[in-house]
């Protein structure tokens, strides 16, 4: 079977074999390093994505990978700052604060931060301080949470429970 470079088609034969194992397939990306081509796989459940799940669906969709030509695969959880990029994204986020990164600036910027409003035919809708905007959807270059950090205590990573 000839290799072809576009991941739609892994998508395709992917998402049955995630729904199946009780993970949604956030996204399929091949992205070219210094070290070579990554087949990055991004897959969710409620619960959050443990190593033992990434390990598992690597195992599920190896062979189907071989469709493509990639060097490295990696499955992952696609983090907490997740990318919005299907319908059902938005719906979750709906008057969540985002970012909107676009390809080119609007009225002199390029990053706009406001409340999620919805979907609004092709645009995205946000509540900025200047008031309600409109993004084309084409325009997004990324949309995602704006993750607030602030009030999380400090995390000790020494594995040492002892006060000092």
């Amino acid at each position: 079977m000839a290799k072809e470079t576009g991941t739609a088609r892994l998508e395709s034969a992917c998402e049955p074999i995630a729904e199946r194992m009780g993970y949604e397939l956030v996204d399929i990306c091949i992205d070219r390093e210094p070290t070579g081509k990554y087949l990055r796989f991004y897959i969710d459940k409620d619960e959050g994505v443990t190593l033992d799940d990434c390990e598992a669906f690597h195992k599920a969709v190896r062979a189907l990978a071989d469709t493509v030509d990639y060097d490295f695969m990696e499955v992952s959880s696609p983090g907490i700052d997740r990318p919005l990029k299907k319908d059902r994204d938005f719906e979750r986020n709906l008057g969540s604060e985002i970012e909107v990164k676009l390809f080119r600036a609007i009225d002199g910027t390029k990053v706009l931060t406001g409340v999620l409003a919805g979907l609004d035919g092709g645009n995205i809708v946000i509540d900025t301080a200047e008031g309600r905007t409109l993004i084309p959807r084409k325009d997004a270059a990324l949309v995602r949470p704006v993750v607030d950090m602030e009030g999380i205590e400090d995390v000790d990573l020494s594995g040492d429970d002892e006060e000092q």
